[in-house]
């Protein structure tokens, strides 16, 4: 059987919501990081086969949002794309397909990833089609309802946040703690460079002409204390642990790499900058999306004969902290080893594109300390959880 590696990643720095990125569509930003994915190998786009981007919130994004950054990459328009919506696992999922066509012999090469602008997403209007006749009507935010509404429990995802993290021990204590560290875990890595390697920098033009490069993740906050994050008030239920301090905030980004069949990557002298080993997907009631990481990861290891003692880092999503502590204490993982250059509680969560972002951030880093085995692993709305096990040589 074949076998999947990374070739080459990029990701646009991930800019809080109504930010410097605001007016940018999706496509765009997806348009972006493709191209500069594989301008980094200097790869021709007719090498791609095929085209794998997450999206979440498509309302008024235009027709198949995919092909729209595949071609304003410059890809041929002979080469096919799917969008992936799988709630926030988008992006990993359209990863984990790209290396299950490859694994077929369907294709030997292809891009994968996912974009995402909540700034841009619209305000929709029920009823309004064929005509509201008289009284007054509601917007309906598309983030909201399409991004972080759960359509089982009718109630925003952080809901289950505090309903869940209590069920399973996780203290508002914790949470916070946990959210501190994201904030200096990632401003460490902006200030060492860390991240350098996964950012390709992008140009936001202004209405003047004027041009300002964005260079790094704008999310993370250097004025921010464990006290400060501590004194923050519930929000989603009165009496819950979840609040704007840990969790993650409305972001927009995207995020790309390259996956080829490994023989195919030799043939063209391409750097192998990570092997695919196996996946995991798995579902559960869609409450529990704190505990599907833990048992995709685990699905992930179980399909690879591995087991997490073997892992050097784990990359765990913070949709919220209580989500990564969750999983932390299901998948029995060391805590040390999980989300050491921080996590989305200060990077941000573009829904569309997180997933593909772990995955670089895991593979840029077990570079880092020589390599080994790690695991990439996210929950999604509806209770499902999608992961991604790679070793770096």
């Amino acid at each position: 059987m074949p076998e999947s590696v990374v070739v080459s990643l990029a990701r646009t720095p991930f800019v809080p919501f109504g930010g410097a990125l605001k007016d940018v569509p999706a496509t765009e930003l997806g348009a972006h990081v493709i191209r500069a994915a594989l301008d980094r190998i200097t790869l021709d786009p007719e090498t791609i086969d095929y085209v794998f981007m997450g999206q979440v919130v498509q309302a008024g994004a235009g027709q198949i949002p995919s092909r729209q950054a595949s071609m304003g990459a410059g890809m041929p328009d002979t080469v096919p794309s799917d969008t992936i919506n799988k709630v926030c696992a988008s992006s990993l999922r359209a990863v984990n397909l790209a290396d299950m066509a490859i694994r077929a012999g369907e294709i030997r090469s292809a891009v994968a990833g996912g974009m995402e602008s909540m700034s841009r997403a619209p305000y929709l209007v029920d009823g309004a089609r064929f005509g509201l006749r008289m009284g007054d009507t509601t917007f309906v935010d598309a983030v909201i309802k399409d991004g972080l509404w759960c359509s089982f429990g009718q109630c925003h995802m952080g809901v289950y946040g505090s309903e869940v993290a209590k069920e399973f021990g996780i203290s508002r204590k914790a949470q916070d703690e946990w959210a501190y560290r994201s904030h200096m875990r990632a401003i460490e890595a902006i200030d060492s460079g860390r991240f350098a390697k996964e950012i390709a920098p992008f140009t936001v033009k202004g209405k003047r002409g004027e041009q300002t490069v964005i260079e790094h993740d704008l999310g993370p906050r250097r004025d921010t204390t464990l006290e400060k994050i501590s004194s923050l008030r519930p929000v989603f239920v009165e009496d819950g642990t979840v609040t704007a301090g840990n969790a993650p905030g409305l972001t927009d980004g995207a995020a790309a790499l390259v996956v080829m069949e490994k023989n195919m990557a030799k043939e063209l002298g391409l750097p192998i900058l990570a092997t695919i080993i196996s996946s995991g997907y798995v579902s559960r009631a869609p409450k529990y999306l704190h505990t599907v990481p833990a048992y995709a990861a685990q699905m992930a290891l179980s399909r690879a004969g591995l087991d997490a003692s073997e892992l050097k880092r784990i990359e765990i999503n913070e949709a919220f902290a209580a989500v990564t502590l969750t999983s932390i204490k299901i998948g029995e993982f060391d805590p040390d080893i999980v989300n050491v250059n921080g996590g989305a509680v200060a990077l941000g969560h573009p829904i569309g594109a997180s997933g593909a972002r772990i995955l670089m951030t895991l593979i840029v880093e077990l570079q880092r300390i020589g390599g080994g085995y790690g695991v990439a692993t996210i929950c999604s709305g509806g209770g499902q959880g999608e992961a991604t096990l790679v070793r770096v040589d």
